[in-house]
């Protein structure tokens, strides 16, 4: 008979698959830690997530297994993190394996002092030595013997590279050189560098950026996009659409069910870590939006369309909620739920499984593993020519196929669905659904967006002001961090332009208020990813890398622009400048890992387009400038002018038709009936050529 250990009260779905295992695992918590401490025993943490494949692997291999779970009963006080819940351990926790191996990744397994100092860890560790890697058993009886016989030594170890990390996470540290004032830095120079470090680094053939594994990096995509509109350069666009399109013709979306895998373990995106975030989603539909207001490309509006389909069936709950992620495993195996052979194909389809396979890349050999992962080879408007087929009758048999595909796959076992809800993935989504309302013109999507942040404040509001991270059957816990705040700030805002509605304007000035007040200490710098009530953690890190998702520096800087421009806070707009001029040497030299402060940096070179659209029967006006690619703006429209409340909005009027003011630069424009108008005077603000050989 099995017995629960002490994770077994938990609510996460990865520590609940660990409840049964004979480890004795602990959550983080003070009962472990004053454990470690009164048996003076050192602690093995590991961390990792419901979705990680070589989690479950080393699960099965190594903390199910009876003999090694006595080993790490014995020598050590064993817990186990959530990092989804618990992103900061594993931020800390991360970088003093990477200072120790030299890499890092998942699941990660550090041991530490019982003061909860770091002194050696890695990654996966197999059962028996392979892949140059000594067996867990081995690792564990060593580490346990030098903690014992070299105590001191560990302990003086465990103390400098703690330093180490609080160190390295000190934005500060990556001052540039140059002395700037703001405005330097904000030129078409530094931008056009930044644009031409990203086109060395990327991949001319099958898109993307740097060698395999290969992640979306939308944000390098979406800086791509704001150059070309800005300079007309037509290789960024080629390149920001060929990345898109070869992910969306790839394995890596669900060609089936909609939907976008992780990462993709090869050049050509054909064999993805078959996980689906959240997170990755509601940044690539983001993406999406954006390259489809530019280019008008009908793919880009469908593969919106059916990865939304797919997160309202797969990852909603009732009240507007998302989940965080599906397994990429199901029955013990990756990507069995996603992966096809091709007499299963026959056997569906029959008479057109001929034509189905041939598109999607399907063959009785396989294209993976001896099964088929469905790919794009040829787009399908150049395939129905070659076959001498309609398009759109192409484009709709396809459709069908897919749907008694979509029916059998679903008769197969899912994968294990993660149902935490986290308020910054949830945020994220919220504004990917605002950016899909206006760039299709479908309400429900705005819908859905209200429908979320009224969950999300409700649900996660904490005491004073302060907020939760994540949610799960009823119960809120664990103070939000510093990205929590700045998606959902960044949320309130874009549902602001969409909704017209201000009191989501006052929702993000109390946020904002929130975050300084407890994750900034100097006003003139970058921001602690826990705020200063949070205690069990050994260092308060700050961290400025855009990676899988945006730093929540870099979203905080653009929350400060644009706020400060809103309620007239000189403060916060000389604060993001600051943050921005900070790291300006780091953006320009390493853009890839800073892509979304290279953004900021790019829009506030082309200056900012406030716009206040006032008058009755304003909203045609609003969602017809709304459709348009305008980065660089905000936007606030209303029936009547709210007195000085805003002073985007004060002292501006309209009579009959409402009107449309334009500032820009300190400079405003007469008011303008005719949107026309101020497209094209928005159009002809941006002087690249001009701004970048003065």
């Amino acid at each position: 008979m099995r017995v629960l250990n002490h994770l077994s009260e938990e609510t996460s779905p990865y520590l609940l698959q660990h409840a049964y295992n004979p480890v004795d695992w602990y959550p983080w918590g003070e009962k472990a830690l004053q454990k470690a401490r009164y048996e003076d025993k050192p602690i093995l943490v590991s961390i990792g997530y419901s979705a990680c494949h070589w989690c479950h692997v080393m699960e099965k291999e190594s903390f199910e297994d009876e003999e090694t779970a006595q080993l790490m009963n014995k020598y050590f006080v064993n817990i186990k993190i959530d990092r989804e819940e618990r992103p900061d351990l594993d931020h800390i926790y991360m970088d003093a394996v990477q200072a120790i191996a030299g890499a890092g990744g998942w699941p990660l397994n550090v041991f530490l002092t019982p003061d909860c100092k770091p002194f050696y860890g890695g990654t996966y560790f197999p059962p028996q030595r392979a892949f140059n890697k000594p067996s867990w058993k081995e690792v564990l009886s060593g580490v346990y013997q030098l903690f014992t016989d070299k105590r001191q030594e560990i302990e003086s170890q465990a103390e400098e590279l703690t330093q180490h990390i609080g160190k390295s996470s000190i934005a500060a540290q990556l001052k540039n050189t140059i002395d700037v004032d703001g405005k330097e830095i904000f030129s078409w120079r530094e931008a056009n560098l930044i644009f031409e470090n990203i086109i060395n680094q990327a991949d001319k053939v099958w898109g993307g950026f740097g060698n395999a594994p290969k992640f979306p990096q939308t944000f390098t995509i979406k800086y791509l996009l704001r150059y070309y509109h800005y300079t007309k350069n037509e290789n960024a666009l080629k390149y920001a659409c060929l990345s898109l399109d070869k992910m969306l013709y790839g394995g890596i979306y669900d060609h089936i069910g909609g939907g976008f895998a992780r990462y993709s373990t090869d050049a050509q995106w054909l064999a993805p870590h078959f996980e689906k975030m959240l997170y990755d989603n509601a940044l690539i539909i983001s993406t999406l939006c954006d390259a489809y207001q530019l280019t008008r490309n009908k793919r880009y509006k469908d593969t919106v369309g059916q990865t939304i389909d797919f997160i309202k069936r797969e990852l909603m709950n009732d009240e507007g909620g998302f989940y965080s992620a599906l397994d990429a495993d199901s029955e013990g195996e990756e990507g069995k739920y996603y992966v096809w052979s091709f007499e299963e194909i026959k056997e569906i389809l029959e008479n057109d499984a001929g034509l189905f396979c041939e598109f999607y890349d399907i063959s009785p050999q396989g294209n993976w593993e001896h099964k088929n992962i469905l790919r794009v080879l040829i787009p399908a408007p150049e395939f129905a020519k070659t076959k001498s087929i309609n398009e759109a009758e192409f484009e709709a048999f396809l459709k069908a196929c897919a749907e008694k595909l979509l029916q059998a796959r679903g008769k197969r076992v899912r994968p294990q669905l993660d149902d935490k809800i986290l308020l910054g993935w949830n945020a994220l989504m919220n504004i990917a659904l605002s950016k899909a309302a206006v760039a299709f013109e479908e309400a429900s999507y705005k819908e859905l967006a209200v429908k979320n942040i009224k969950f999300l404040l409700l649900q996660f509001a904490a005491d004073k002001g302060l907020m939760h991270h994540t949610f799960k059957n009823g119960i809120a816990k664990y103070p939000a961090f510093l990205d929590d705040y700045a998606y959902l700030i960044k949320a309130c805002i874009q549902l602001q332009e969409v909704t017209s509605e201000q009191t989501y304007l006052q929702n993000a000035l109390l946020l904002i208020d929130t975050v300084i007040e407890n994750f900034g200490e100097n006003i003139n710098d970058h921001f602690h990813y826990t705020g200063k009530k949070q205690e069990d953690v050994i260092i308060r890190k700050k961290e400025i890398y855009d990676g899988a998702i945006p730093s929540g520096n870099s979203v905080m800087a653009a929350n400060l622009f644009y706020l400060s421009m809103v309620f007239n806070k000189k403060e916060w707009k000389e604060r993001a400048i600051k943050m921005l001029n900070d790291l300006s040497e780091m953006i320009i030299k390493y853009p890839t890992s800073f892509a979304n402060w290279a953004c900021i940096l790019i829009d506030q070179a082309a200056l900012v387009n406030e716009i206040a659209i006032i008058g009755k029967d304003f909203i045609p006006l609003r969602d017809e400038l709304l459709s348009h690619f305008i980065p660089n703006k905000i936007l606030q429209s209303t029936e009547i002018s709210s007195g000085n409340e805003f002073p985007l909005l004060s002292n501006k009027t309209a009579l009959q038709e409402p009107l449309v003011y334009l500032c820009r630069n300190y400079s405003c424009s007469s008011p303008q009936k005719n949107l026309d108008m101020i497209i094209d005077q928005i159009a002809s603000g941006i002087n690249f050529k001009d701004n970048y050989n003065n």
